[in-house]
């Protein structure tokens, strides 16, 4: 049994301050007001001048500390170990566009990496910010991996039925696919993926308002990075985002570094869209937590490392943001309470992706949780009870 004692502890409807988290096993058992010891023989860890908050979960990531998730074997294992260290505690691994024998190779690693034994976050099955999206928006994803699902093979490469395939083979471990929705074939593809359980996200499109409702009709669920590479929101052409923050059955992305997105932007989509249809993702790249000017690949493309990472055409090409420092930037950098940014960097994904037990800190549920400190900078980190960051020497 550990007791963590003494710290602020965010709830879901309030800031336990000083109050006590008891674990036992892989879960809470109970949270108590004040400091408190707990039972004789329990592992004491002090909490105070500190706060503790449910785990991170980045439903959004593509790599951390120079691994990106398509670096081949073993890459999405070390990328879990990495990321417990900024408070993740559960991440879907992210792909961009790619051939379908890298897509085949980055699902094998996913599903070994989330059969083995890993001292780090939980792995999720995989978000493919997949082959069809529309290249007018694909930003860093690189165009020539493009596909319609049921487009022709062009000679020498691949077709879209081929990527199909790899994602059939391999559907217990691909949770979410980003598609645009006014391509030639997505609505019947985004009927299909939903039918088999995945969860179809809306992203990297120039959809009509219309076109996007036409999508959520038929079963898409998520909105991938709300705002970038899709149609600004117009008055008299509101767009996908403006269908996205409309529809309440759609969970909407949001990345939370103060750059890909006005922190007022952010403001105004938790108001529209409320904590509960809102999650936060840092679209982390391999350059994440590398100094800045840094260099690393994404999806085998260079990128380095500003304030955000870039082609080297200048191209924005995700973000070198990581989960503590989303959470610190909305309390900090754009005012948002402690208990709602707990609930869309953790109990929002959570709910989103019907990880009952998580995200959340009560008696009960899952012991995956981040002591962070007055910075929030992260002290350490849990997974199912077990202290994951720091590890052992």
């Amino acid at each position: 049994m550990i007791v963590l004692s003494g710290a602020s502890v965010i709830l879901p409807d309030r800031v336990l301050a000083p109050g006590t988290v008891v674990v036992d096993g892989d879960r809470i058992a109970d949270v108590i007001s004040g400091e408190n010891s707990g039972p004789a023989g329990a592992t004491q860890v002090d909490c105070r001048d500190a706060y503790i908050a449910p785990g991170f979960i980045d439903v959004h990531v593509h790599g951390v500390e120079g691994m990106d998730s398509l670096d081949g074997r073993g890459a999405i294992a070390g990328i879990a170990v990495r990321l417990s260290r900024f408070g993740v505690t559960a991440f879907c691994p992210t792909s961009i566009a790619c051939a379908p024998e890298a897509l085949r190779s980055m699902l094998a690693d996913v599903r070994a990496a989330r059969t083995a034994a890993i001292s780090g976050a939980r792995v999720l099955p995989a978000h493919l910010e997949s082959n069809f999206i529309n290249p007018d928006y694909c930003g860093a994803q690189p165009v020539e991996c493009l596909r319609l699902p049921r487009g022709p093979r062009a000679e020498g490469t691949f077709c879209g039925e081929e990527i199909l395939h790899e994602i059939e083979e391999a559907r217990p471990d691909v949770g979410i696919v980003t598609v645009a929705p006014e391509l030639d074939g997505v609505i019947e593809l985004v009927r299909d993926l939903t039918s088999h359980g995945h969860r179809v996200s809306l992203g990297h499109s120039g959809a009509s308002y219309d076109e996007a409702l036409e999508a959520i009709a038929a079963g898409a669920r998520h909105a991938t990075h709300l705002f970038n590479r899709m149609t600004p929101l117009a008055h008299r052409s509101p767009g996908l985002a403006a269908a996205v923050l409309d529809h309440e059955d759609v969970a909407a992305e949001i990345i939370c570094d103060g750059v890909h997105v006005h922190p007022a932007m952010v403001r105004l989509a938790i108001s529209a869209k409320q904590p509960a249809r809102i999650m936060a993702i840092t679209d982390g790249t391999a350059g994440s937590g590398l100094p800045r000017g840094a260099r690393a690949t994404l999806g085998g493309r260079p990128i380095t490392v500003g304030d955000a990472a870039y082609l080297d055409d200048g191209t924005i090409a995700g973000s070198v943001l990581t989960m503590d420092r989303a959470f610190a930037m909305l309390v900090t950098g754009m005012g948002i309470p402690l208990t709602v940014a707990a609930t869309i960097c953790s109990t929002t994904p959570a709910r989103s992706l019907n990880l009952h037990g998580f995200g959340v800190i009560s008696a009960g549920a899952v012991a995956d949780l981040v002591v962070l400190d007055r910075d929030f900078q992260v002290r350490r980190t849990f997974v199912g009870g077990r202290q994951v960051w720091p590890g052992s020497s």
